[in-house]
């Protein structure tokens, strides 16, 4: 199967990736998870529940992403926590348990951490035929696409197709050009100082089987999940790889300068 690799440069103005284990406030993942850039791509093409492409194709995508934002901020929304019923048009969910006794579903303020001003560098490879319809569909967007939440709407600066240059036999430490985020599975790192989260890099929702349309989905739906855990760099840090430990990486040149050439570990650079 012949597979490609496709660029994409994004601006984003503000987004609120959604850490799902936080609770009593709403904390933003630094860089967008896996299932949230493939959720992005299925929409940009028409492609939602994978009835075109199949859903493995679509999940089996490996996706390195790159980038920051500026800054972020704290903003108060008023979310409803728990199960929400409406009888005959009246919301009812003051009476449903929330996190156990004493507690009631309800509307309330919630601290909720924002991003600002992000600028993102995905790299998506897969099989060729799937690539190539992202790639028309990010060039000649159909509709406006956001990342995240509906109202963070991306703007898309740059999409090609690129190719890596092997660079094999790396020791000592590793200086990246960006903030990403690294599989933890037997990355041979070095100390334990570096921020670790918890993304979803699969979401599946089933009834008996997988939903293929959302009028299919209702209460009684199930959103599979699978989690990966990552390291995430942050800007200035040095990846200090364990004494005697050897990797492989790849360099994309991505501006003809050369100045922001990105590098990805194999395989831990992937998710």
């Amino acid at each position: 199967m012949s597979e490609k690799t496709l660029f994409i440069k994004i601006f984003q103005p503000f987004a609120q990736y959604r850490n799902p284990f936080t609770f009593y406030y709403a904390q933003t993942y630094p860089l967008p998870p896996k299932s949230t850039i493939i959720g992005m791509l299925q929409n940009a093409c028409d492609d939602w529940y994978g009835n075109s492409y199949g859903l493995e194709k679509w999940w089996n995508l490996k996706i390195s992403i790159h980038g920051g934002f500026e800054n972020f901020f704290w903003n108060y929304q008023n979310l409803i926590k728990g199960d929400v019923i409406f009888d005959d048009g009246v919301l009812k969910n003051q009476e449903l348990p929330l996190y156990g006794e004493g507690r009631k579903s309800q509307r309330s303020p919630v601290s909720q951490q924002e991003l600002f001003n992000g600028h993102l560098y995905l790299f998506i490879r897969g099989e060729e035929s799937l690539i190539d319809k992202i790639k028309v569909s990010l060039q000649y967007p159909q509709k406006v696409l956001s990342l995240g939440r509906s109202e963070d709407v991306v703007f898309i600066r740059e999409v090609k197709e690129v190719f890596g240059t092997p660079i094999n036999g790396i020791t000592g430490d590793i200086k990246l050009t960006y903030p990403t985020y690294i599989v933890k599975d037997n990355f041979p790192i070095e100390g334990e100082r570096y921020p670790v989260y918890s993304l979803t890099s699969k979401v599946v929702f089933k009834n008996k089987e997988c939903v293929k349309h959302k009028s299919e989905i209702t209460k009684d739906t199930k959103r599979e999940l699978e989690l990966k855990t990552v390291i995430y760099t942050g800007y200035d840090y040095r990846i200090i790889l364990k004494e005697n430990c050897v990797i492989n990486a790849e360099k994309y040149k991505i501006e003809e300068d050369g100045l922001r050439d990105i590098f990805i570990i194999k395989e831990s650079g992937w998710i």
